[in-house]
């Protein structure tokens, strides 16, 4: 005899800011949530997190427990699992309900799903840069920017845009090298050459070999030539992997953007999929913190909204 799975109005896969927010939300709706967090944030090499207001500053794993603490206040459940497959128990005349398989053996069930799935940073292939990422080797000026401000800047180029990195960190520092590692100058666009140069960002070809770390700190980035440029952080652009592979398997309609592939939504997160939103870095590569807390917002209050008319509707 098969076990019916546990119930829930909504689960929330993803335990970041957007999902915490999302629960939050459903929580003081008096909607039964889960939680499913895999404890995985993209944030956690980060030290800090910055331009979140009245929370500057606050080290991520610190802001991820008061959210932890808020939601419980409210009813909201939050298992320590991972989400390994779900299904669409519904007809096509019906949104409910998904069943959500866990890596325990756990099933549950939920009227809807928010997906907070996020991404993955895939660095380069460099010795050290996975060492060092979070602390001097970093990829958001915006996140990082103040921290090392007045340094010497390296910005290890991947691809062309790279050199659209190389000009927002001049905004930083005044003593930026673009390094083009596997980029040649002939990959440069006549107004690549031309902004760089009135940027005053210096640029260096030739492939980057490894990094100088001296106490514990970098100190240059040296070439496959032998050469070593002081530098005290490098900046680069991971290749960012969408954590979709749930919204694929609910046959979500994707667009494909220099960032990957993520999930067509509409301004609230909703997907192709009735029933199922995607917030965070599950939905694009540029939400920051307080952009997913504020995205995972928008859904909850959706949602609660739509469960409210759907079950009105359907009242005799």
């Amino acid at each position: 005899m098969t076990e019916t799975p546990e119930t829930y109005e909504v689960i929330v896969i993803g335990g970041g800011a957007a999902g915490l927010s999302a629960a939050l939300v459903l929580g003081r709706a008096r909607r039964r949530t889960l939680v499913i967090d895999a404890g995985e944030p993209r944030n956690a090499p980060a030290a800090h997190m910055q331009g979140y207001l009245t929370r500057d500053g606050m080290p991520p794993a610190e802001f991820l427990a008061i959210g932890r603490e808020e939601i419980a206040r409210y009813g909201v459940e939050l298992v320590e699992d991972r989400a390994v497959d779900v299904t669409r128990e519904s007809s096509e005349e019906s949104t409910e309900d998904f069943d959500v398989a866990l890596a325990s053996g756990r099933t549950v069930r939920a009227r809807r799903l928010v997906v907070a799935t996020g991404l993955k940073d895939e660095l380069p292939d460099v010795p050290g840069v996975a060492e060092r990422f979070g602390r001097d080797v970093l990829h958001c000026p915006y996140c990082h920017g103040w921290e090392v401000r007045d340094q010497a800047f390296g910005v290890l180029a991947t691809t062309p845009l790279s050199v659209h990195q190389a000009l927002m960190v001049s905004q930083w520092s005044k003593d930026v090298t673009l390094f083009l590692h596997t980029v040649t100058e002939a990959d440069l666009s006549a107004d690549d050459v031309r902004r760089l140069a009135a940027a005053g960002v210096r640029v260096v070809p030739g492939e980057v070999e490894g990094l100088r770390i001296e106490d514990d700190r970098l100190t240059g980035v040296r070439l496959a030539d032998g050469s070593v440029h002081a530098r005290e952080a490098l900046f680069l652009a991971p290749r960012p992997v969408p954590q979709t592979g749930l919204l694929e398997k609910l046959g979500a309609e994707f667009t494909q953007t220099p960032f990957g592939a993520y999930p067509v939504v509409d301004p609230t997160g909703l997907t192709s999929v009735p029933g199922v939103w995607a917030v965070g870095n599950a939905m694009g590569f540029a939400e920051q913190v307080i952009n997913a807390a504020a995205g995972g917002y928008r859904a909850g209050a959706t949602i609660n909204g739509e469960l409210l008319m759907t079950d009105l509707d359907a009242t005799p």
